[in-house]
C-alpha cells in the first residue's frame, strides 16, 4: 500500500500543478464576454450521458456535481480520476468559415471514504475559457471602407480562463438521505486586447495600433451544497432523487483597462487608463434538480434540470451581455453482464445523452442557444479482487464524443459553431485500506 501511495501521490501531484495552469485554447468569438465560455462539469462518465450526476451513485465514480453522492464510496477503497479532451470548434458565419481546435487536460478528482456512509473527494477542474482571436480587414471594396483612414486590419483577441479547486464531503445520515458539500477556491486571470493596423503611411498614427488592453483578475471561495434520496425497489430496481446548489458569491477582483496609440515615430500616447483594485465579480449560484431510475449493475436513466440566474452576474468590462439559463440534461448507461467471466464485450458499459438550453450570451439582443448530443463506452482494464474472492471490474478507461452547436434561435445575426469533443479518462479504483492475509 505504502508503493501505492507514493505513486499515485507523484500523479496527483503532476496533474494538479498542470492542470492548473494549463488553458484551453479552442478559438471561440463567444469567448470574448464575460467570463469566457463555460465549461461543462463533471466526469467523462456524466458528460458521456449528457451531464446528468445530480441524482446518479455509484462506489466507483465521483459526480461532483452533487457532494451528496461521495457518500456513497465503498469502505477502504480509493478512487482516482483524470481526463485529457480533444476540442475541434467549427465557425460560419454563412460565408466564410474558420476552425480551431486544442488538446489539454479536462479534470483531476480523487475519492476515499472516512468511514461508512462517509466519503471525501477533492480535485481541480476549468470553468471557463477566455481564449479568442479574431481578425478582420478592411480594403477599398467594403462598405466600412474611409478614404481618409485608408486600409487597416482589426485584431482581437484574448486567453486566460477561470480554474475551480474543490474539497468535499458527503455523509449519508438515514439508510435512504445522504447530504454533501463542497468547499471551493475559484481562480482566474482574463486578458483581452484590441489592436489596430493602419497601412495609410501618411497617417500620423500609422504603425502597430495597440488601442485597448483589458485585464480581469478573480479570486474567492464557493461552496456547494448536494442532497440525494435513494430508494431501493424490488429485483435490484432502484430510484434515486438530488439536488444541488452552487452558492452566488462576489469575487475579490482586480480590474485595469488601458487605451494606447503608437506614432510612427515610436513614441505613444496614453488615451485612457482604468485601475481598479477593489472590484467586485458577482457569479450567481446553480440550482440542479434530477431524477435517475435504473436496476443496479445492469443500467442507469437520468435526467437533469440546471438553472442559474445569469442577468443578476455583475463582471467588469461586460455589461449587458449575460442572460438567465435554463438546461435539461438526460441520458442513460447499459451493461450486458457486468460479472461476465469469459465475455469482455458484454462487462463493457454502454452510454449516451443528450442537452439542450440556453447560453448564458446575448449577442445583437438574441441568446445564443446550445443542443447537443454525446456518446461514450467504459472499457474495464482489471478485476478487483477482495480476500482471494472475484468482485467486479474496477477500474476503467472512459472515452466519450460530444456534438454541440451554438448559434442564435433565428440564425441571422449571430454566427454558428459546432463544438466536437473526444475525450479519454482513466477511473482507477482499489481496496487501499484492506489488512490482506498474506502479501
Amino acid at each position: 500500500m505504502r508503493n501505492k501511495l507514493i505513486i499515485f501521490t507523484f500523479i496527483s501531484l503532476f496533474f494538479f500543478a498542470f492542470t492548473a495552469t494549463a488553458q484551453k485554447q479552442i478559438n471561440s468569438p463567444y469567448s470574448r464576454f464575460n467570463v469566457g465560455t463555460l465549461e461543462t462539469l463533471g466526469s467523462f462518465r456524466s458528460l458521456s450521458m449528457g451531464g446528468v450526476g445530480t441524482a446518479i451513485r455509484d462506489n466507483s465514480s465521483i459526480y461532483l456535481t452533487n457532494p451528496a453522492s461521495y457518500s456513497s464510496l465503498d469502505t477502504s477503497s480509493f478512487v482516482f480520476d483524470f481526463g485529457l479532451d480533444y476540442g475541434r470548434n467549427f465557425i460560419t458565419d454563412g460565408v466564410s468559415k474558420f476552425s480551431s481546435d486544442d488538446i489539454n487536460f479536462h479534470h483531476l478528482v480523487m475519492g476515499f471514504p472516512l468511514a461508512k456512509g462517509w466519503g471525501l473527494a477533492l480535485g481541480v477542474l476549468p470553468v471557463s475559457s477566455g481564449y479568442y482571436k479574431i481578425t478582420e480587414t478592411i480594403t477599398s471594396a467594403d462598405p466600412a471602407y474611409n478614404p481618409s483612414i485608408g486600409p487597416y486590419t482589426v485584431i482581437h483577441q484574448g486567453d486566460g480562463g477561470i480554474t475551480k479547486f474543490f474539497i468535499g464531503s458527503g455523509l449519508k445520515i438515514t439508510k435512504n438521505l445522504s447530504i454533501g458539500a463542497n468547499f471551493a477556491i475559484l481562480s482566474g486571470d482574463l486578458n483581452r486586447t484590441n489592436q489596430f493596423v493602419f497601412s495609410q503611411t501618411t497617417d500620423y498614427y500609422n504603425t502597430f495600433h495597440d488601442n485597448s488592453k483589458e485585464n480581469l483578475q478573480l479570486v474567492g471561495m464557493n461552496f456547494d451544497f448536494g442532497i440525494q434520496y435513494s430508494a431501493s425497489l424490488k429485483n435490484n430496481y432502484f430510484l434515486n432523487i438530488g439536488a444541488s446548489l452552487s452558492s452566488n458569491n462576489n469575487y475579490s477582483s482586480k480590474y485595469n483597462q488601458l487605451s494606447l496609440k503608437y506614432t510612427a515615430f515610436g513614441t505613444e500616447d496614453t488615451i485612457s487608463y482604468t485601475s481598479n483594485n477593489s472590484a467586485k465579480t458577482y457569479i450567481p449560484g446553480t440550482l440542479r434538480v434530477g431524477v435517475s431510475f435504473g436496476k443496479k449493475n445492469k443500467f442507469t436513466t437520468g435526467v437533469d434540470y440546471i438553472t442559474t440566474k445569469w442577468s443578476a452576474s455583475q463582471i467588469p468590462g461586460s455589461v449587458g451581455y449575460a442572460a438567465d439559463t435554463r438546461q435539461l440534461a438526460f441520458g442513460a448507461e447499459y451493461i450486458p453482464d457486468k460479472f461476465s467471466n469469459y465475455g469482455y464485450i458484454s462487462r463493457i458499459e454502454y452510454r449516451i445523452g443528450g442537452h439542450v438550453g440556453d447560453n448564458y450570451l446575448i449577442i445583437n439582443n438574441e441568446q445564443v442557444k446550445e443542443y447537443g448530443a454525446s456518446i461514450g463506452i467504459g472499457l474495464p482494464l482489471r478485476r478487483t479482487t477482495l480476500n482471494g474472492n472475484m468482485f467486479f471490474d474496477s477500474s476503467k478507461a472512459n472515452l466519450f464524443f460530444d456534438f454541440t452547436r451554438r448559434s442564435g434561435f433565428s440564425s441571422s445575426t449571430i454566427h454558428n459553431e459546432n463544438y466536437i469533443t473526444m475525450g479519454i479518462s482513466l477511473n482507477l479504483y482499489d481496496f487501499w485500506f484492506v489488512k490482506r492475509k498474506y502479501d
